[in-house]
């Protein structure tokens, strides 16, 4: 059994530790757990996990965010991972700050992201992880915000939830992405 897992983010270092950026930050994090480490690859950062008999697949596209449909069509593709066994993490402003929400499928949201794998793989029926980062910012600084670096009070509320990600992919990837929602989704 192989699964993609991918985070979003920017590449670069000006947009490391930014609100965008938390689908790298829960990748590298589930690589670390894992004892493993990322290697460049085409179009991403890519590590091999081995986890209860099954392998993930954890790339950190290097194509920035609006274009990480071509990352994870191209990995999807060259591991042989069926559409099933992909798991995209990503932010969310929809979501309260640290709220964390598994779905099978669903749309963009608005994010730009999201928008581009919808495009790129002409489905939007692949689960992903949302994680919230909030809204609180005054009409029109949108990008500012969500490229902007977490606060110290931010951080003291996300830095737990990253640790509960890496168990919810650790879940989807073993007892399947219903009951993984079933005991996560209500927390």
């Amino acid at each position: 059994m192989k699964y993609l897992i991918a985070g979003l983010g920017n590449i670069g270092q000006e947009y490391a530790n930014t609100r965008h950026n938390i689908g790298f930050i829960v990748a590298d994090a589930l690589v670390l757990e894992g004892k493993v480490s990322f290697a460049t690859d085409r179009y991403a950062d890519v590590s091999r996990i081995k986890f209860k008999a099954r392998t993930l697949v954890v790339i950190k596209p290097s194509t920035y965010m609006n274009l990480s449909g071509k990352a994870i069509k191209y990995w999807l593709e060259k591991e042989k991972i069926p559409l099933e066994n992909l798991l995209v993490i990503t932010d969310d402003i929809a979501l309260p700050l640290g709220s964390i929400r598994l779905r099978a499928k669903g749309g963009d949201g608005g994010h730009n992201g999201l928008i581009h794998i919808i495009e790129t793989l002409n489905t939007s029926n692949f689960s992903r992880l949302r994680i919230g980062i909030g809204d609180d910012f005054a009409k029109g600084y949108q990008i500012d915000y969500v490229l902007g670096k977490w606060t110290k009070n931010e951080e003291v509320i996300m830095i737990p939830k990253i640790n509960t990600a890496v168990e919810i992919i650790k879940s989807y990837t073993t007892i399947g992405l219903s009951r993984t929602m079933n005991v996560y989704n209500k927390q």
